[in-house]
């Protein structure tokens, strides 16, 4: 299969951006869900509690997952100081993005082997089938993506969010002032080829690992493999 200048091939960016839409969604809308419930007013005020795309969307930061392999989306503005414990619940807040993405990846995987056991597919045309294999195949992958890059902690990332509420303010008011470096150096290791084999290429050999953990339990449920 021949690539294009995008990081992913043509006839998958209209899947790639079904997928990174509902991937995006979710993610902004579990860390606004979940702050809202905790007390923080901001997000609802923001019209952040929905799962409408547009209010979540960042057009620049989709282009640039579809150019490269690493984009965002709008973030979620959470004021922690209105939590009943702040540095508990802003680590759940921020945790709660990469988990609904873990979780979507499971469903996703879910369905998957569903629409197999129920023979839905068995009728459908080729072409119809070979969609559905590919959107599937996507959802899993790529929301097993974005739980593992977001649980990087470098800015602006959520992991970093939760190191920020675990380590002493001592020690974060010593990194503050290099996280605009570091948030230049995640771009590197994606421009850079050999920057990206030993710093980012690790993260794709792990997603790939818990992809196939995901098929496996699926293939233990269903009791077969897809293939």
């Amino acid at each position: 299969m021949e690539w294009s200048f995008f990081a992913f091939p043509l006839e998958y960016l209209p899947f790639v951006f079904i997928v990174l839409l509902i991937g995006f969604t979710v993610h902004e809308f579990a860390h606004a869900w979940l702050a809202d419930k905790f007390g923080d007013p901001t997000p609802r005020s923001m019209g952040r509690v929905t799962l409408n795309p547009r209010v979540h969307l960042d057009v620049l930061g989709m282009i640039f997952f579809l150019l490269i392999g690493i984009g965002w989306a709008k973030p979620v503005l959470v004021n922690r100081s209105r939590f009943r414990r702040p540095r508990a619940m802003g680590i759940a807040v921020s945790a709660a993005g990469p988990l609904s993405n873990l979780l979507l990846a499971f469903v996703s995987m879910l369905l998957w082997y569903s629409l197999y056991q129920t023979h839905l597919l068995d009728s459908a045309s080729r072409g119809i089938v070979v969609a559905v294999q590919l959107f599937f195949y996507l959802m899993v992958a790529q929301n097993i993506f974005l739980f593992i890059l977001n649980l990087l902690p470098l800015p602006p990332l959520d992991g970093y969010r939760i190191l920020e509420d675990l380590l002493p303010r001592r020690v974060m008011m010593k990194i503050k002032p290099y996280e605009q470096w570091l948030f230049y150096g995640i771009l590197l290791m994606f421009f850079i080829p050999p920057l990206r084999a030993v710093t980012i290429g690790p993260v794709f050999s792990l997603q790939n690992d818990v992809y196939d953990a995901f098929m496996r339990v699926g293939q233990s449920i269903f009791g077969f493999a897809i293939h």
